[in-house]
C-alpha cells in the first residue's frame, strides 16, 4: 500500500476556526449583550474588517509564493472593493426612502391611505 503525502491545511484550519469564532461574537454582541447599539455596530464592523483580513490571507492565498512572490492582485481588489461599495450604497439608498411597487416613497402606510381615499371617493 502506497503512503500517502496528503497532510493537514493548517493554515486553512485556522482561518476556519478564527472566522467561525468572530462570527460567533458578532452574532453574540447583536443578540445576547447589553451593550448600547453604537458599540454593537462598531464591533461588528471591527469584526468584520478583520474577518475579511483573515479570509484574504489564509484563503485567498494573498502572499503565497506561487503566486509571484507574494504578488498582490491589486487591481482585482480594487474592483471588488468598489463593486462592494456601490452594492453597499445602493442597498442604503433603497432601505433608506422605502419605495414601493407603485413607484412611490414613504413605505406602505402611504399606499394604505392612499388606497382608504380611493374606497371613500366611491370609484
Amino acid at each position: 500500500m502506497a503512503s500517502s503525502n496528503k497532510r493537514v491545511p493548517t493554515n486553512h484550519v485556522i482561518g476556519f476556526v478564527l472566522s467561525l469564532a468572530m462570527t460567533l461574537v458578532a452574532a453574540w454582541a447583536a443578540i445576547g449583550s447589553d451593550l448600547p447599539v453604537s458599540w454593537v455596530i462598531i464591533g461588528i464592523m471591527i469584526l468584520a474588517l478583520l474577518q475579511a483580513g483573515v479570509q484574504l490571507f489564509m484563503f485567498m492565498h494573498v502572499t503565497e509564493a506561487s503566486s509571484g512572490n507574494g504578488h498582490v492582485p491589486w487591481n482585482m481588489m480594487f474592483h471588488g472593493f468598489a463593486l462592494a461599495g456601490i452594492i453597499v450604497a445602493g442597498s442604503l439608498f433603497t432601505m433608506s426612502f422605502g419605495f414601493d411597487h407603485d413607484g412611490h416613497g414613504g413605505g406602505g402606510g402611504d399606499h394604505q391611505q392612499h388606497e382608504e381615499q380611493q374606497d371613500h371617493s366611491g370609484h
